[in-house]
């Protein structure tokens, strides 16, 4: 039986890199603005001292990534159709609810960051900014094909690398750095617990999870002589392969970008007493004077182009679980006529979220109520994605014990995650 397992190393140094695909663009899209955000805050709140999040999170990400992944590639359905076929939809209509209002929300502060950093560097109007991301983010899913606009999310993650770039525009205490992430300095109070919360929610995101499986469909799709792996007599070692070697170098580049951003931000900001921010573009701007135009400019760039790819991913995420539920055509290959549901949740998620940018809630708030949301429905959606890869419905590719183990162990620290939220709250 080929049971699925955890990556090994040598396995993800034997393959080219032209593997990289779904898990690079899921993890890439894991730092949204919003995500930059709370990094931001982290290194500016408490130096160093939540780096170890990074590290800790890193191989629980990696699992519970390949369970989604390989729930789409061997069942050639999505997590809400496979959910949907085993336990019904009751519960799953409540589930599919919340990731929607959550990544409306998500989608809302990621629109307002993207045209705050488009204003603080070339000015202008805000509204029109977020018009012109929404209206192309919306343009591009619905009428690029999928064969089309996939290689344009892959390219676009190359936009993190700017991030690696401006650390070495920064003076960084190399020994503190180590002291942080080796011997951190947990404490216990309502802030600290609160923005440990928020870091391990939006390492840990629901929308993850329903994209990278939905686009391992995708994929497999793009092929008239590619099925499902569970239909194969025997073979489908070598796709596993890659998305193995897919998923866990996605997840590493994204936590490796979450490092570089609370190192930047605590060498800087931290340093100089600046402990508050609320935006992403709140960093960048804080950044100018401390760390130089140069330095400035690769954030708030980066945050523009870091939008632009997580919103087709909020977006899409949703209109793939919510078309799945209701047994729609859903495929960013579709066109418009065959697949009209599909791309009408993709159309009203996003200019929801930006009409939202009218209205005056608090970005920060917003950030705060999207991470509950998504605590709470992560829980029962990877308890769920746990009882699906080790169901017979994945016949040989079954989740193997390690895969298990560490998917399980996943869902314990999100579930601990949600108390400790709850905890901090009422604090």
């Amino acid at each position: 039986m080929d049971q699925l397992t955890p990556p090994k190393l040598s396995r993800v140094k034997s393959m080219k890199l032209n593997v990289l695909g779904p898990g690079l663009v899921t993890g890439a899209a894991d730092d949204d603005p919003s995500g930059i955000a709370t990094y931001s805050q982290a290194g500016a709140q408490f130096g160093y001292s939540l780096l170890w999040t990074v590290f800790l999170t890193t191989p629980f990400m990696i699992a519970i990534q390949l369970v989604s992944a390989f729930i789409g590639r061997v069942t050639g359905k999505g997590i809400a159709a496979n959910a949907k076929a085993l336990y019904g939809s009751p519960a799953l209509y409540a589930l599919v609810s919340l990731l929607v209002v959550a990544n409306v929300i998500n989608i809302a502060a990621d629109i307002a960051a993207m045209s705050e950093a488009l204003y603080i560097v070339i000015g202008g109007l805000k509204h029109e900014h977020a018009l012109i991301f929404a209206a192309v983010s919306v343009l591009l899913q619905v009428f690029v094909p999928y064969r089309r606009y996939g290689p344009i999310l892959k390219w676009l993650t190359l936009v993190l690398f700017l991030y690696v770039g401006v650390i070495f525009t920064v003076k960084v205490p190399w020994k503190e750095v180590a002291i942080g992430m080796l011997l951190p300095k947990i404490d216990f109070s309502s802030d600290y617990l609160a923005l440990l919360v928020a870091v391990l929610g939006t390492t840990i995101s629901p929308y993850l999870f329903f994209w990278q499986a939905s686009q391992e469909v995708e994929e497999m799709q793009r092929s008239k002589h590619r099925r499902p792996l569970k239909d194969l007599p025997r073979g489908g070692r070598g796709e596993t392969q890659r998305i193995i070697a897919d998923t866990s170098i996605g997840m590493v580049f994204s936590n490796a970008i979450a490092f570089f951003i609370m190192v930047t931000t605590a060498a800087t900001l931290h340093a100089q007493g600046i402990t508050n921010i609320e935006t992403a573009a709140d960093a960048a701007n804080a950044l100018r004077p401390i760390a130089g135009e140069f330095a400035f400019l690769m954030f708030a760039i980066g945050i523009i182009g870091t939008g632009l790819l997580a919103i087709p991913v909020l977006a899409g995420s949703a209109a793939y679980a919510v078309a799945e539920l209701y047994d729609w055509p859903s495929s960013l290959e579709a066109k418009v006529p065959h697949a009209v549901g599909f791309y009408a949740i993709i159309a009203a998620s996003t200019l929801i979220g930006f009409g939202i940018t009218f209205t005056p809630l608090d970005p920060i708030r917003m950030l705060i109520w999207s991470a509950i949301i998504n605590g709470v429905v992560a829980v029962p959606i990877m308890a769920m994605m746990m009882l699906i890869v080790t169901h017979k419905i994945m016949g040989r590719f079954r989740a193997g014990r390690r895969l298990a183990i560490a998917g399980w162990g996943a869902t314990a620290l999100m579930a601990a995650t949600v108390i400790a939220m709850g905890a901090s709250m009422i604090m």
